[in-house]
Order: structure tokens, then sequence, then C-alpha cells
């Protein structure tokens, strides 16, 4: 089966690398966003089975995403991937439906098990 996925950093480097991990274990077609604007402008065009998201980023950020997405009732899956690793914002997080709170730079195996835990093989 193939997934969409859109992975969200204002990072290139971050980009590449969730990019990477996510081409050796899906069978994916992967777009970029690089920040929460465009993200939600993909988001409204066609349908993302999964969003790589991190929060920190210019013009609107993860959380604001999250919020948006909940609001919209947008169904996909959310795996927060962010240096932002307080436990205030990992419960934050999940409050609003992100599936996983991954620490960068994001660990393959611990996206692999994420993925693996949900069913996105």
């Amino acid at each position: 089966m193939s997934y969409s996925v859109l992975v969200c950093d204002d990072s290139v480097v971050a980009r590449k690398q969730v990019i990477r991990c996510l081409s050796g274990m899906l069978d994916a077609d992967i777009c970029q966003a690089t920040n929460g604007r465009e993200a939600l402008d993909v988001l409204a065009t066609r349908h993302i089975d999964l969003v790589c998201l991190d929060l920190t980023m210019p013009e609107m950020d993860g959380i604001a995403v999250l919020e948006a997405i909940k609001r919209q009732v947008i169904e996909t899956y959310v795996v927060v991937i962010s240096a932002d690793i307080q436990g205030e914002m990992k419960a934050r997080v999940a409050k609003l439906g992100a599936l996983e709170f991954l620490e960068k730079p994001v660990k393959p195996e611990a996206l692999q098990a994420t993925l693996s835990r949900f069913g996105i093989r």
C-alpha cells in the first residue's frame, strides 16, 4: 500500500533526514512543507495519510497546525518530531491528537516502531 506523507519542518536538513528514514520504511509519496501554513495548504488540497510535524517553525508552529487539524477534523495521523522534549509539550501534543512525540534528530528505529504500532507499514 502506498501512503501519502507530508514532512513539515523549517529545517532542510531535518526534512531530508526524516524523508530518508521514511523512504526506507514505506512505499510513500512524500511531499514537504517549510512551515505550518504550507502544511495546512497541502492538507486542504489533498489527502495525507501521515504528517511528520516539527513544533518550532516560523509563520505557524506545529501546535497551531495540530489545533487546526483537530478543529477542521482532518483525517490524518500526526507524528511530532521536535527538539522541544519537555513533558508539558509532550502532553499537549498528545491531547491535540498526535500519535507520538519523537525527539530530533529522529532515530529510524523509533520512527519505525511508531509506524508499526499504529499499523502504518
